[in-house]
């Protein structure tokens, strides 16, 4: 199975996945439109929260970074005056180092990947979704900034007037991803934010050609009007989307073949853009990891069934 993974509701699904499916079965694309070079060292957020949560070393309260991590080096520049703006974990920074050297040696981004897996006993196939550089960049009233900018240091205040996304036009899908995609026939894309997560991935040029002959399914990351977490529902606004399952559904018209929105939502009208898309129900409040894998059983379930 091949998931279409951003940085927090997908590794929660992941989570469940791991408790019923070797983890060889697991073929992770992860967005790479969030990365940013901090303090000489390339960010790898999403890839990160993956690699972090398939090593066993991940924070669960938060779902970004290391258990236990610590913030030294970054409180002894900030002392100093010298603030990077996000809050660097001192084990997190070491995996930004590691990566950055392979990189500066001439490494593509999914050959570091390969072997930060191999470095932390990660036995799933985790892949960047390009090696070239890609920027979700958020447009508001005092000019454009990189998401990390937008979310983190703005805390996702300013009004987004819109979302574009840097170097995709131009990016090509990784070379293992492409792989994976000629052997594999099932994708799930997972409840990530469907404008800044997943919608880079399903929007890298011929992407949706190769989808078009898999089975796909998807599951939303909105319940009622509200995204479980993270800033969805401003950016949705922004592209014209209805804060709503049916405004994710939409988002991804054309290419689904199962649709799973939340018990807690209406039922879903046939105003999702897709006919043909089968549209079923269930728990996706991953609040605990007895429903991360009673999410995960069901949507194996959805896929035995076609």
């Amino acid at each position: 199975m091949i998931i279409f993974s951003g940085g927090t509701g997908t590794p929660k699904l992941i989570k469940g996945l791991m408790q019923i499916m070797p983890p060889e079965d697991l073929t992770i694309v992860v967005n790479t439109a969030e990365d940013v070079w901090v303090s000489g060292n390339i960010i790898t957020p999403d890839i990160d929260t993956v690699l972090y949560l398939l090593s066993g070393r991940l924070d669960e309260h938060k779902w970004w970074g290391i258990e236990g991590d610590t913030l030294r080096t970054y409180e002894a520049m900030r002392s100093v005056g010298f603030d990077e703006g996000m809050m660097i974990g001192d084990l997190d920074r070491a995996t930004h180092i590691m990566r950055s050297k392979m990189v500066r040696e001439g490494m593509s981004l999914t050959e570091t990947t390969q072997r930060m897996c191999e470095l932390f006993g990660i036995k799933a196939h985790v892949y960047p979704m390009s090696d070239d550089t890609v920027s979700t960049m958020i447009t508001t009233p005092d000019g454009k900034l990189h998401y990390q900018d937008f979310w983190v240091k703005a805390h996702g205040e300013p009004e987004v007037l819109e979302v574009s996304v840097e170097g995709l036009p131009q990016a090509m899908i990784s070379p293992a991803v492409l792989d994976a995609l000629n052997n594999e026939d099932e994708v799930l894309i997972g409840p990530s934010n469907p404008i800044t997560s997943i919608g880079p991935i399903i929007d890298l040029p011929g992407m949706r050609e190769k989808l078009m002959d898999k089975r796909v399914v998807a599951i939303s990351p909105i319940i009622g009007a509200e995204p479980v977490s993270g800033p969805a529902a401003k950016l949705m606004r922004a592209c014209g989307y209805e804060v709503s399952s049916t405004g994710v559904a939409q988002r991804y018209q054309g290419l689904l073949d199962a649709f799973v929105h939340d018990v807690r939502d209406d039922p879903l009208g046939n105003d999702i853009g897709s006919p043909d898309c089968r549209i079923v129900r269930a728990d996706t409040l991953m609040r605990s990891a007895d429903v991360s894998k009673e999410l995960a059983r069901y949507v194996c379930g959805i896929f035995e069934s076609m």
